[in-house]
């Protein structure tokens, strides 16, 4: 079947900045906020961030242009985008393992959102050495509360995805990116003064050659793969969103320079300030996932402002938990409706009951359900481990060949490089 039958009317993006703050905005999320600066402090610090930065403008960037001009190429989702170009076994099972990925990630990436809300609110209702507590986030997490938090992070994410594209998608990437940045850089001002924290932006950002191993340069690629949206099926569904007149190219290389940007401005808010708490003790550091619900509030509560940097803080990683959770699922509820014609409302509505679902077992799954375990791993471990340590490499795979043996380098060169005359001069640059 050819491509250029399969172009019907479809919901775009209002232009250049619309795309570039909603493809951000799925970039930019936990992946840079909570899991970027744990990895970078365990994996050494400059080490690991220039292994990253390397891994992102060369595989990464090949990765974000090529899956952006499948999108724009075919204005499709995964699946009838791979099978576009030629419907047999390996373009059908790499449409569909794009396609299932953020409906697996979705409904455990809102339980950790559910608990973001909950410090947030905590911050704004409790004593700041309470949350403190070694105590406070293992009992929350073992309670059935994480229920309640998670119900109301997925309403939020699907209430912005029954509004649609233009009105739900885009306007709330373009309130809340702009203020993601501010505080974050607001938030990085603070830590880099305090007391001791210097010592934290030099271990994070002057590469120390010691501390590299083998393992800093597959944790690197892990995070590459986490932070950009690569092998999700996002960026094939924002850019069958992205008009003609868009360039990819810059579009894209924006992107990537807002997401690392972020991830940078994450580890200099995090690291120099558990520098500065623990007196250059890096073991603090390699708390792993822990550090942003166990030792950031230890280190919150020994600031004298300590309550009013948490409700920042947390307004801050609730806003890119969001961004990116609403990428995830449109990316689902657009397969929805490519796949079997439903409506916004009724893809958006199966999302629910699927989020509900998955998402209720990865709550309980470390209190009422933690007597059942998956490979021994509870539900979210599972869930997590299953989508970012197996299916993203296979799907980044597919995608490949589908490039260089479907798709071809020159088509993608020529998406890549079109402009649509008629329409380039009103279109919107930054």
């Amino acid at each position: 079947m050819g491509v250029g039958i399969l172009k019907e009317q479809r919901s775009s993006f209002t232009g250049k900045l619309g795309f570039v703050l909603s493809a951000a905005g799925a970039s930019v999320g936990l992946g840079n906020i909570w899991r970027f600066p744990y990895l970078a402090a365990k994996y050494g610090g400059g080490a690991f961030l220039l292994v990253y930065v390397i891994l992102t403008v060369t595989f990464g960037y090949t990765m974000i242009v090529s899956e952006t001009a499948i999108g724009r190429y075919t204005r499709k989702s995964p699946v009838s985008a791979f099978r576009s170009f030629r419907d047999n076994l390996t373009t059908r099972f790499g449409g569909w393992i794009n396609a299932v990925i953020p409906v697996l990630i979705v409904p455990y990436y809102s339980v950790i959102g559910g608990w973001v809300c909950k410090y947030l609110y905590a911050y704004c209702t409790e004593d700041p050495a309470v949350i403190a507590s070694d105590t406070y986030f293992n009992a929350f997490m073992t309670s059935t509360e994480t229920e309640i938090w998670f119900v109301l992070f997925a309403t939020l994410v699907l209430a912005v995805i029954w509004m649609g594209v233009e009105n739900g998608i885009e306007r709330v990437s373009s309130i809340m990116m702009p203020i993601l940045v501010v505080l974050a850089v607001i938030i990085c001002v603070y830590t880099v003064t305090m007391p001791g924290a210097l010592a934290g932006v030099r271990y994070f950002l002057i590469p120390h050659f010691e501390n590299f191993t083998w393992m800093t340069v597959v944790a690197a690629m892990g995070q590459m793969f986490y932070s950009l949206s690569i092998a999700m099926g996002i960026l094939v569904t924002f850019g069958s969103y992205m008009k003609d007149d868009t360039a990819i190219e810059t579009s894209t290389a924006q992107v990537e320079l807002f997401d690392t940007g972020i991830a940078v401005l994450a580890g200099l808010m995090i690291i120099p300030a558990v520098f500065a708490f623990s007196g250059s003790d890096l073991s603090a550091l390699k708390a792993g996932p822990s550090l942003m619900f166990i030792i950031l509030p230890k280190v919150f509560a020994g600031m004298p402002s300590g309550r009013f940097v948490g409700i920042l803080f947390f307004v801050l990683v609730l806003f890119a938990a969001l961004t990116s959770a609403i990428a995830l699922c449109e990316s689902a509820v657009s397969t929805f409706s490519d796949e079997f014609r439903w409506s916004r409302s009724k893809g958006t509505a199966v999302m629910c009951i699927v989020m509900l679902v998955l998402g209720t077992l990865s709550c309980l799954g470390y209190g009422p359900l933690s007597f059942i375990s998956i490979l021994g791993m509870a539900f979210l471990d599972f869930f997590d481990f299953l989508t970012n340590s197996i299916m993203m490499p296979v799907s980044a795979i597919t995608i490949c060949i589908l490039v260089t043996r479907y798709m071809t380098i020159q088509k993608v060169r020529e998406e890549v490089t079109k402009t649509d005359i008629r329409s380039a001069g009103s279109a919107f640059t930054i």
